[in-house]
């Protein structure tokens, strides 16, 4: 679907110059003379180049069409993680850098939603929340409940987060993915 240049939005995928492009940030801007355009930066969704570029209203791009489509996420296989199709049970092999630091939040048998452009997937959505045991908390410091205090925690996967000082080793607890930090303890 062709738009206007002036209608780009953050977030929205086109394709320009042979390639796939997300908006990250718009700016309209209206010079006191010449035409009024649209600052965009674009990121590339393919090898994660960014630039910046005018659009001018007169200006057209094609919106790309994404597909999300539900996978499942089976297992880690050497620096590839393996995604089933909920739909058709085929497999998916993408590289753990497709997916960066929150490939430690995967977990067998999670549900995941991938971006797919001509059957290639472009982008990953992991579960907002998820349910993860603290192996090792610091001991509560005396006194230090003047201020809201927040200690250091290693959750099972790795990663540290900053827990509230009421919480020990063995608790689980439910962590932001996109964040990485404590949201309260799981039931």
């Amino acid at each position: 679907m062709k738009i206007n240049g002036n209608e780009i939005r953050p977030g929205m995928v086109i394709e320009y110059q042979n390639s796939l492009w997300a908006a990250v940030k718009t700016m309209a801007v209206k010079p006191g003379k010449g035409p009024a355009y649209n600052q965009v930066e674009l990121k590339n969704l393919i090898d994660g180049r960014k630039l910046n570029n005018r659009f001018g209203s007169d200006e057209k791009v094609e919106r790309a069409r994404l597909e999300q489509k539900d996978f499942q996420y089976l297992y880690k296989e050497g620096e590839s993680l393996v995604f089933m199709d909920t739909d058709t049970y085929d497999q998916i092999q993408l590289s753990e850098e497709f997916v960066g630091e929150r490939a430690l939040f995967l977990q067998d048998g999670m549900q995941v939603t991938l971006e797919m452009h001509d059957e290639r997937a472009i982008g990953i959505r992991l579960p907002d929340y998820v349910t993860l045991e603290i192996v090792e908390a610091d001991p509560v410091v005396k006194g230090q409940t003047a201020a809201s205090s927040y200690k250091p925690a290693k959750l099972e996967n790795g990663l540290r987060v900053m827990v509230p000082p009421f919480i020990g080793s063995g608790e689980r607890i439910v962590v932001d993915t996109n964040e990485v930090a404590y949201v309260r303890r799981a039931e």
